[in-house]
């Protein structure tokens, strides 16, 4: 005798958004929260600009459209005094953007390394990956952007006689110079190439890789075939442009070295400083998410057949990314908030104008809330894309 499911209770509409729904408190508690930390923040503001008035103190943010009247050194877009204060913090966004963006590059290529290395079956390798993790991870960063500075302000030989490799790159107290395309419609074409390679070279991997996942075959190409994609569209988008020739290739001067591009000591040193510090980190990130994957699932990779690399990056990878992720992103952030150290030498990154701004305007309170909000959007926006990162690489189990 079969008894009869008894039926779930018919829950009223109206107590849905009664004080006995869970939910609803909920919402209400939220929203009261939301209230008071509104309110706590608008009566800070109040206060301060009373104060400020009290005390004959302008405020505002229209002296951003005021010329600025001082010189940055280096920067992605061309500046000078008459130009007005908004474009001098401009730039320095975009030079914290430069160096956040290429030392996250950087870093995370030289952390696999060195976090492998550490687990590496070579004695002499495993040794020097641990030296170099406990050297740059316990000396201060602030210490390490001054070193690399006086290396290359102390130490490297002079402009006009530099080291040089084939006559192109050249390293000196100047900085690093070498060659690069001259600017040309050609290049550009040449330019579009490459970004079109990139886009299909991660559209045909993610579909190499869905089919090598349901019907298994001949794992996808994680180098040859990304590299003649994206070699491939760079060809074809040089020869669509007329196939350019022209190179500006730096040359020693009289006193200095002229033409390609270069980059100054400041910019150096920051990128190093940071790199190598946060290199330490990322890479104790990477050997703690490799350990974490069990031992069995190496020797059911190696006993079906599969090589070491590919039981490294078919097997061990993918599970140790879940480990890896979250603390890879607050290295990523760490990094991009470490570059406000910029300013001890000399890199004109957004705290450094800022400073400058705040001295010959007084408009502190502004200038900071600027700094602020940029690194609020920064870290914000870093941590936005590596969550989606994070989801799109997790295991998802059934």
């Amino acid at each position: 005798m079969t008894i009869p499911a008894r039926p779930a209770p018919v829950v009223p509409r109206s107590a849905a958004w009664g004080w006995r729904s869970r939910s609803f408190r909920r919402w209400v508690y939220q929203a009261l929260a939301v209230v008071a930390v509104v309110g706590v923040i608008a009566w800070l503001f109040s206060n301060t600009w009373a104060n400020m008035r009290a005390r004959g103190i302008q405020g505002g943010f229209g002296f951003l459209f005021d010329s600025a009247g001082f010189e940055i050194s280096e920067g992605v877009l061309p500046f000078s005094g008459t130009d007005p204060y908004w474009k001098a913090f401009a730039v320095g966004v975009l030079n914290t953007l430069r160096v956040a963006l290429v030392g996250c590059l950087l870093t995370t290529v030289a952390g696999v390394l060195i976090g492998i290395g550490r687990l590496s079956g070579n004695a002499l390798v495993r040794g020097f990956c641990r030296a170099y993790v406990e050297l740059f991870r316990n000396v201060p960063l602030l210490i390490q952007l001054l070193v690399w500075y006086l290396i290359f302000v102390e130490i490297l030989p002079p402009a006009r006689d530099p080291l040089h490799l084939g006559n192109l790159i050249f390293l000196s107290k100047g900085g690093l110079a070498f060659p690069f395309p001259a600017a040309s419609v050609g290049w550009w074409w040449a330019l579009a190439g490459l970004v079109l390679g990139v886009v299909i070279a991660v559209l045909a991997g993610l579909r190499a890789r869905r089919r090598f996942l349901s019907a298994g075959g001949r794992p996808p190409s994680l180098l040859l075939q990304p590299v003649a994609f994206i070699l491939g569209g760079g060809v074809l988008g040089w020869v669509a442009g007329g196939m350019p020739t022209t190179w500006n290739v730096p040359e020693m001067g009289g006193f200095s070295i002229e033409g390609g591009v270069s980059l100054t000591p400041e910019f150096m040193a920051v990128l190093l400083g940071l790199t190598a510090y946060t290199t330490a980190f990322t890479a104790e990130v990477v050997r703690a998410g490799v350990a974490s994957v069990g031992r069995g699932q190496l020797e059911a990779g190696t006993s079906v057949g599969l090589s070491r690399a590919l039981v490294l990056r078919l097997v061990v990878l993918p599970q140790a990314l879940r480990v890896i992720v979250p603390p890879l992103t607050n290295q990523y952030l760490n990094l991009t908030k470490n570059s406000s150290l910029a300013v001890a030498v000399g890199y004109p990154d957004i705290v450094s104008v800022a400073n400058t701004s705040l001295n010959q305007t007084g408009r502190a309170v502004e200038c900071i809330t600027l700094i602020m909000m940029v690194y609020l959007v920064l870290s914000l926006s870093t941590s936005a894309l590596m969550g989606w990162f994070n989801r799109r690489v997790a295991i998802k189990e059934r």
